[in-house]
């Protein structure tokens, strides 16, 4: 490792000690400002909290375009079952791990803590000749882009954009889809918990889980859907009731991980334990070459005694089958025989609260017709269900503009570096590209970033080489503007 990727990982380990999941960024975005008050360089934060910071050019360049290196301040914050730790006042330990980095038992927070790092490395940086920048850094990505919804127009100038939040370096990222979120409450109702009814605990984990954009296209399986496929084989042989559900806990990571109480016959507890096993045996086969951490488990709980009322017979079967009708994966292939996704959904979360299922579905798609496609798709089962969707705006996709200056440039930069082409993309996921580009109307804007793998889980790490490698790129893409 060099002197300059040490210095960028010593960055990212100072970010990495600050809470920042989404919706708690208050305290990043200071340590933010406080950074750029003892580097001398001025800021703005508006009223989302989105912070930029403004770095002079190198010496004879002022009057050279300005260029927005952007990134996202909050994390998805993901932990596996055992973990103890405490997104709301623990640090993220950094371990470096040969040619990676990872955390222990959460995600990292590469994505996009490294493109802070970067941005706030590239301005303290005294070697690297360049134009004017722009540090933009938003809040909310996460949780719907909030933060470049909601960015003030008057906050940047350049019309040159970098957004840092592509996870595959030598990829070029010119397009992303929009996204738009469905929720969706059925009311249940509950009876008193009969003495012949005995308590089981069903769960369901050791998935891959992952973004549920980019990771989409992979055939990792979700667990919602496993637990569904469950408890749909027990309803056919067993008058099995539900009590509680859980799984699923960000709208754009594939759930990993979800549990059911449910109350069956004592007499039939037997039985339902051997249904379970074989459930288990045949999801194995169907997905072991892929999910190999797979497992599914029945036992009775130690609170079984806390339970007092369960769903109905006819409300635990609607249940059931509602979120077995709900899709999830790929709906439509982008026209270019690559096999790259136009349009797909995520069965996100479910929970049994207040006598409520409710259940939050994710959409995305490459254009806007494809979106209302699928979000008409999930609303119809919805209201087959007797449920009134709720559908949010959402965010537009960012379409393409393969005519632009500063792909051209990127393009010719990375081959005469590393002597071979750029992959192009465009990505199925949100970036923010589209919402700055519609509030900053004739941005030229790319993504790219080092290489991120299995981002949204504990399994999160970030590739040491692609920092070098992203590093030169860019100190050479900058000095091209002085040049």
């Amino acid at each position: 490792m060099n002197a300059k990727t040490s210095e960028i990982l010593d960055i990212f380990g100072q970010i990495s000690k600050i809470p920042r999941c989404s919706n708690n960024e208050t305290e990043i975005c200071n340590w933010l400002l406080q950074w750029a008050k003892d580097h001398g360089f001025d800021t703005r934060q508006d009223k989302a909290q989105n912070v930029v910071i403004r770095v002079p050019a190198t010496a004879g360049a002022e009057n050279r375009p300005t260029i927005v290196l952007q990134g996202h301040v909050d994390m998805v914050c993901e932990k596996t079952a055992a973990s103890g730790h405490d997104f709301g006042k623990d640090p993220i330990p950094v371990v470096l791990d040969g040619d990676w980095v990872r955390a222990e038992t959460t995600s990292l927070g590469a994505d996009n803590g490294i493109a802070l790092a970067l941005a706030l490395s590239m301005a303290a940086d005294a070697t690297t000749i360049h134009p004017p920048l722009e540090l933009l850094f938003t809040t909310g990505e996460e949780t719907g882009l909030n933060g470049a919804l909601n960015l003030a127009e008057d906050m940047i100038e350049g019309k040159i954009l970098l957004n840092l939040d592509s996870e595959d370096e030598g990829v070029f990222t010119i397009g992303c889809a929009g996204g738009r979120i469905t929720k969706m409450n059925l009311q249940l109702h509950f009876e008193p918990l009969s003495d012949s009814l005995s308590i089981a605990e069903l769960k369901v984990g050791g998935l891959l889980g992952g973004h549920s954009g980019i990771d989409i296209n992979k055939g990792r399986e979700n667990a919602i859907k496993i637990m569904a496929r469950t408890l749909n084989a027990l309803q056919q042989e067993i008058p099995i009731q539900l009590i509680s559900l859980k799984g699923g806990t960000a709208h754009n990571a594939i759930p990993r991980e979800a549990q059911a109480i449910i109350a069956c016959p004592e007499t039939s507890f037997g039985s339902l334990s051997k249904m379970v096993a074989s459930v288990a045996d045949r999801e194995k086969t169907d997905k072991g070459g892929i999910e190999k951490g797979l497992m599914i488990s029945v036992a009775k709980p130690e609170n079984a005694s806390s339970f007092s009322h369960v769903v109905t017979h006819k409300d635990t079967q609607k249940a059931i089958n509602l979120f077995m009708a709900l899709p999830h994966g790929i709906s439509a292939l982008l026209p270019d025989s690559c096999g790259n996704v136009r349009t797909s959904t995520s069965l996100a979360s479910m929970v049994i609260e207040d006598e409520t299922l409710k259940f939050l579905c994710s959409h995305r798609s490459a254009s806007q017709v494809g979106l209302d496609s699928i979000t008409q798709r999930v609303s119809a089962v919805a209201f087959l269900a007797g449920i009134k969707p709720d559908n949010d705006t959402g965010f537009p996709p960012w379409e393409p503009n393969e005519k632009s200056e500063l792909l051209e440039r990127c393009r010719r930069i990375y081959h005469s570096l590393f002597g071979e082409a750029p992959t192009i993309d465009i990505m199925h996921a949100g970036l923010e590209c589209g919402i700055i580009g519609t509030k900053y109307p004739g941005m030229d804007m790319i993504s790219l970033g080092p290489t991120i793998e299995n981002p949204h889980s504990p399994d999160e790490r970030l590739h040491i080489p692609s920092i070098d490698r992203f590093w030169r790129f860019l100190c050479t893409l900058l000095e091209s503007y002085v040049k």
